[in-house]
């Protein structure tokens, strides 16, 4: 397994110097917010050229939301949803996070026809469909993320990202399980890793507070030990806050990371 991080927590007055004090600190990628992204292409793979440090994934982003009632809105996530995929084949990024909705449902409930969690899941089936065609095509995975209650009533757990998967089995779809939404959501967040297994392309990481691993109460040893059981040997990016100087925070936890 390898570590990353999201670029917005490493100081730094330019990207090669980021990248440089990731190399330095222990960490082997860097996980870049979707946002402007398109027009960064070039100066990315610039700095690339000169460091170890890779990307290792592109998080969301994208304007828009795939579940949304308005049709403008979805056409807006399915396309910038397209052009990102094509952004992290040409940085060699491993995918594109993709977060379906944030909230609650958009769509009117039509029961008992069926209930708007019911139609979402069909509308997204639909639109995955043809976003994994682009996906084949980038050279990239679409990467669901499961997030907790307070942040979605869509897609929480594991076992309902893998099902999807399992619904419209396509190599290039798969999720990414996140060690905070899953300190929430999940009963016992080893075997929810196992049971995931190879759908698992990403992880991120985040303590039960949404701070750095390490000063919160997830078992991040156990939570790692499934991961190693299903054979996952990608990236692990942090996502959270830094209680303190970055400098001296981020190299502690890449040291906490690897000893476990």
């Amino acid at each position: 397994m390898k570590l990353a991080c999201q670029e917005g927590l490493v100081p730094g007055s330019s990207l090669p110097e980021r990248l440089e004090k990731l190399a330095a600190w222990g960490y082997e990628g860097i996980e870049f917010w979707g946002g402007g992204l398109k027009e960064r292409v070039a100066e990315i793979q610039s700095a690339l050229k000169y460091s170890p440090v890779k990307v290792s994934t592109i998080c969301a982003g994208f304007r828009g939301c795939l579940l949304d009632a308005d049709p403008a809105q979805r056409d807006l996530a399915m396309q910038d949803i397209r052009d990102l995929l094509y952004v992290a084949g040409d940085l060699g990024a491993v995918g594109l996070i993709v977060v379906p909705i944030f909230g609650g449902p958009r769509i009117p409930n039509l029961t008992p026809l069926a209930t708007p969690e019911q139609l979402e899941r069909d509308l997204l089936l639909k639109l995955l469909e043809d976003l994994v065609q682009t996906a084949e095509k980038a050279g990239a995975h679409i990467l669901l993320e499961p997030l907790n209650r307070y942040e979605t009533h869509f897609l929480r757990r594991l076992e309902q990202a893998t099902a999807l998967c399992d619904v419209l089995p396509h190599p290039n779809l798969k999720i990414m399980a996140d060690f905070f939404h899953m300190s929430i959501e999940e009963a016992d967040i080893p075997a929810a890793i196992r049971v995931a297994g190879s759908h698992i392309a990403h992880v991120h990481l985040a303590d039960s507070n949404r701070l750095l691993p390490g000063q919160g109460h997830t078992d991040f040893k156990g939570g790692f030990d499934a991961l190693r059981a299903i054979g996952y040997t990608g990236y692990m990016a942090l996502e959270c806050g830094i209680a303190g100087d970055p400098a001296v925070e981020l190299p502690k936890t890449a040291a906490y990371l690897k000893a476990l």
